[in-house]
């Protein structure tokens, strides 16, 4: 869950380094300034994407866990303890 976390932080701040970077200095008329910021954006956008697509998977086999927990409890024999 820890790496989840960290991942989606990550992610987080690339996209806000890309906003305040953005929005830190007067809109550009230079197609050469937008195609210099263009792979960081695409950077940012991919290291969110990842960053969503750990954070489901660490989502669906959380909930994985539990049913397969759950079943291993309904399965145990009942009034018996080790």
């Amino acid at each position: 869950m820890t790496e989840v976390l960290r991942k989606v932080l990550i992610a987080g701040a690339a996209i806000a380094a890309v906003s305040v970077a953005a929005c830190s200095k007067p809109a550009s008329t230079s197609s050469a300034d937008s195609t210099a910021a263009a792979p960081a954006a695409a950077d940012a956008a991919a290291a969110s994407s990842s960053a969503m697509d750990a954070a489901a998977a660490a989502s669906s086999a959380q909930d994985a866990s539990k049913a397969a927990a759950a079943d291993a409890a309904a399965a145990a024999p009942a009034g018996k303890s080790q």
